[in-house]
């Protein structure tokens, strides 16, 4: 029984790739952090752990704007750095940790120009 139950969850890894790192970015750093994503407040300073899905230069309103979409395994949020083309170390797949306030546009929740430090 042991054996089709250990067997049953590696094919559940193999068949769920994309809920296998959920579990194992929540295990690294929902657990190191004082809050996850999905429970960050809005409009109050947060400190925030996770990895880089994806990093686009997308212009706001005519200025360069760096956007950069930050996981956790508990859920995502935008960081957007205005006024930068590029920032050295900021890649996808990178781990960071940032701080600022999380804020909303366009129904998306995202955090302005946040400190951050790569880890």
């Amino acid at each position: 029984m042991a054996t089709s139950s250990r067997l049953r969850r590696t094919i559940n890894r193999w068949a769920n790739p994309a809920e296998e790192e959920a579990r194992d970015l929540r295990r690294t750093y929902a657990s190191s952090a004082e809050v996850t994503i999905a429970d960050a407040p809005d409009r109050t300073p947060v400190q925030l752990r996770g990895r880089l899905r994806t990093v686009t230069l997308r212009p706001r309103g005519g200025v360069p704007a760096l956007e950069a979409e930050l996981y956790d395994g508990t859920g995502t949020l935008t960081l957007i750095w205005l006024g930068r083309r590029r920032i050295a170390g900021i890649g996808p797949g990178r781990a960071i940790e940032v701080s600022g306030r999380i804020g909303e546009h366009d129904g998306q929740r995202v955090l302005y120009n946040p400190r951050y430090e790569l880890l």
